[in-house]
């Protein structure tokens, strides 16, 4: 592949790539499993003894039947870098509300912040999920502010937090390290070209799912 082919598979990838994320929540939302499923790798890793779109259709259909009586997902900021021609990872934001059922029979509007870290791979020709590792900021009812500790709020469970400033150390050094008056700050060198997401990880792997 020359110079050009591989700027203008490069530009495709891109574009096939924020295809697939767009797809996850329109087939997500419409509950078109089979859809959705066919958005990740035949091999798709579910649980420690579960693989594959038949299990992941399972898992989807217990929770989204049982849970959500209505979702929207609304996609945002999207960065995609590549690990080579045919595999790349991601994060991308994800404004969601659901329509959640109480055990007393009422309903809730549950709004969320989040972020997916993404692992994508080209089989076939054709870019799928490998994995989907979500990070969650906040969800609250509608009408309450998600203030304080804990921010992860649903119906009929114990408040809790999520995992949404944990894929990045910058966060926790933020708030340790304040400066003083007289301090004139560093500014770190630019990340190489398509390392954005691995600096700002410091260097570490990719995160990984803590498979149940």
């Amino acid at each position: 592949m020359n110079d050009l082919e591989a700027r203008v598979d490069r530009l495709e990838s891109l574009e096939a790539i924020r295809q697939l994320v767009s797809k996850y929540s329109l087939s997500l939302d419409m509950r078109d499993l089979d859809a959705h499923v066919n958005l990740f790798a035949e091999d798709i890793r579910v649980s420690k003894n579960t693989s594959g779109r038949e299990a992941l259709k399972r898992w989807l259909d217990d929770t989204l039947r049982f849970q959500f009586t209505g979702t929207s997902h609304h996609i945002g900021n999207h960065i995609i870098e590549f690990d080579d021609p045919d595999r790349a990872h991601g994060v991308v934001y994800s404004k969601n509300e659901h329509e959640t059922p109480r055990e007393d029979g009422g309903i809730d509007w549950v709004i969320m912040q989040m972020m997916y870290w993404d692992n994508y791979q080209r089989i076939d020709n054709t870019w799928y999920f490998r994995r989907r590792l979500p990070c969650y900021w906040y969800a609250t009812d509608l009408n309450i502010p998600p203030v304080g500790e804990n921010k992860m709020r649903w119906p009929d469970r114990e408040n809790y937090k999520g995992a949404y400033h944990e894929l990045f150390p910058s966060w926790n050094l933020f708030w340790k390290n304040p400066p003083s008056d007289k301090d004139i700050p560093e500014v770190a060198l630019p990340a190489p070209r398509g390392e954005f997401l691995k600096t700002m990880r410091g260097n570490s792997p990719d995160p990984k799912i803590r498979v149940r």
